[in-house]
């Protein structure tokens, strides 16, 4: 890989054009000055509750200019004897106009993509509504946008080169509105030290992110001294004992080991982010008590989908990427509230590596409106790898999901 990319990930696995799901339907070819009639009274018999996405009506242009259409009656049956099945209502509606019934194939599942609904189209037709809802990035990004991301990236990167030489997570929570880190963390499963207080985890971010420019060019492009040539590829194999969601289920085993360590199995990488968020806000609005924190609630539960952002002023913050090019870290005309945000809505999050599904849900709790990733998690992903929770319908919100492909020359320390 030579250059950056941005990849969208999905709301559900895509499935190849031909190799899509159907069910069987009985339809019939229809007089069509009889299809209006046809149509309504089958949809009040014969309603296709799960199949919305198809059309009632094949059109099929024949010989001589003449329409032919076709429309479908009901659902076929499992069983064996699938015309025999068929309700009274339709089989009387069908003697009516003397129809002559036969079995077809429908798609199952509504297209996703403009390929599946013409390959779906070729078997009978069906609607394809696109994406609707709005959120940057889901049609693509920005020259400067994708700038923007590729920095947080880095950063997350550089931060994942732990203290004691092992590769862990890194997480990165940024204000996408005025490109700006909201905090950073680590893993911290296992820790020569306890959690920091909620001071220490206001200003850890700025300390960490000073300490990562003074190893960067003026561009903010991270140099050999940030990330040295053998502190990712060559830790690769160690990934096991230092990013906790690959395997969330080692510390049971490694747990005996720990004496000496400050020790939590939940204290992942985007969970200690989402604390110190919690901490820096208790810390910027100390005065704000519970009644305001419940009004707050009330007027975000409005907006549950990932694409709203939340109302912001600006206060002092790490700045990641200001208006001139460089990383800045002075706060002035950094991010800052009118009033305490609710959770993290309308922030992105950057992680090394894909989250577990620990980690991904409590990120829809805290409202994150987009999630970077850069490496994919095969035993325990939650955004696409093993599972793909973005697309869960019964959650009441859901973000945006990228994976970010970074350039060999980055990881190597060369770029």
């Amino acid at each position: 890989m030579d250059t950056w990319q941005i990849l969208h990930i999905p709301d559900n696995p895509p499935i190849a054009p031909d190799q899509q799901p159907t069910v069987d339907v009985i339809a019939s070819l229809i007089d069509p000055k009889f299809a209006n009639t046809l149509v309504r009274r089958l949809n009040q018999i014969s309603p296709l509750e799960n199949l919305r996405h198809v059309k009632r009506v094949k059109k099929k242009f024949v010989e001589g200019g003449k329409t032919q259409l076709s429309v479908i009656l009901c659902l076929a049956s499992e069983n064996g004897n699938q015309l025999g099945s068929m309700q009274n209502d339709v089989q009387e509606l069908m003697n009516s106009y003397k129809l002559s019934p036969f079995i077809t194939k429908v798609c199952k599942y509504a297209a996703l993509s403009k390929e599946e609904w013409e390959e779906q189209c070729k078997l009978w037709p069906t609607s394809y509504h696109p994406p609707t809802y709005n959120i940057d990035g889901i049609t693509g990004f920005s020259e400067e946008d994708s700038q923007s991301v590729f920095r947080f990236m880095k950063y997350a990167i550089h931060l994942a080169k732990s203290s004691n030489n092992l590769v862990v997570n890194a997480a990165v929570i940024v204000d996408p509105l005025v490109k700006q880190v909201i905090t950073t963390a680590c893993d911290q499963t296992c820790s020569a030290y306890s959690p920091t207080n909620k001071i220490t985890l206001e200003t850890s971010c700025c300390e960490k992110l000073e300490a990562f420019i003074s190893h960067s060019d003026s561009d903010g492009v991270l140099n050999h001294q940030t990330v040295h040539s053998n502190s990712f590829q060559d830790k690769s194999k160690q990934l096991c004992t230092g990013v906790p969601c690959l395997y969330p289920w080692q510390w049971a085993d490694q747990q005996s080991d720990m004496s000496s360590c400050y020790w939590h199995p939940l204290r992942h990488a985007a969970i200690v982010a989402i604390e110190s968020s919690a901490a820096r806000d208790r810390y910027l609005f100390p005065s704000l008590g519970k009644i305001q924190d419940k009004s707050i609630e009330m007027d975000n539960m409005q907006s549950s989908s990932a694409g709203s952002p939340a109302k912001r002023q600006k206060t002092n913050s790490t700045n990641v990427h200001s208006d001139d090019d460089n990383l800045d870290t002075n706060g002035e005309g950094s991010s800052s509230f009118s009033a305490r945000p609710y959770l993290c809505t309308g922030f992105d999050m950057y992680l090394v590596w894909e989250p577990c599904i620990m980690c991904a849900m409590a990120l829809v709790h805290q409202r994150i409106r987009r999630i970077f990733f850069a490496f994919p998690n095969p035993n325990a992903g939650a955004l696409g790898s093993v599972h793909r929770l973005q697309g869960e319908r019964s959650l009441n919100h859901h973000y945006a999901v990228f994976r970010v492909l970074v350039p060999q020359q980055i990881l190597s320390g060369e770029g």
